[in-house]
C-alpha cells in the first residue's frame, strides 16, 4: 500500500463523498501508513455513512486494541456485535465476538 493509492482514493472520495467502501479503503490505507489518528477518523466516517458496514467495527476495534486502548476497542466491538445481530450477519458476529473476547483478555 502506498501514498499514491491513498491519493487516488482521496480523489475518488471527492466524487463520492458518502461511499462507505471508499471511506473504509482510505482508513485501511492510513492504517497501513501508520497514521492511526487519520485511520480512526475515517473508520468513524465509514460508520457515519453506513452503520451497517460491519467490517469497520472489526478493523477499528482491532486498531484500538493494538494501540492499547482495550476499553474503547470493547466499546466499538460491542456496537458491531449489536449491529451484526440486528442485520443477521452471523459471520461478522462471530468475528466480532472473538475479537471482543481477545481484547477483553488484554485488560
Amino acid at each position: 500500500m502506498s501514498a499514491p493509492r491513498l491519493e487516488q482514493l482521496l480523489i475518488l472520495l471527492k466524487e463520492q463523498s458518502e461511499d462507505p467502501f471508499i471511506l473504509f479503503a482510505i482508513a485501511k490505507e492510513y492504517e497501513q501508513l501508520g497514521q492511526v489518528n487519520e485511520a480512526i477518523r475515517y473508520y468513524e466516517e465509514v460508520l457515519n455513512a453506513s452503520e451497517e458496514y460491519l467490517g469497520a467495527y472489526y478493523h477499528w476495534g482491532q486498531l484500538l486494541a493494538e494501540q492499547g486502548d482495550q476499553v474503547k476497542a470493547l466499546e466499538i466491538f460491542d456496537k458491531g456485535i449489536f449491529m451484526a445481530r440486528k442485520v443477521g450477519d452471523q459471520h461478522a458476529l462471530s468475528e466480532l465476538l472473538n475479537a471482543r473476547i481477545n481484547s477483553e483478555l488484554e485488560l
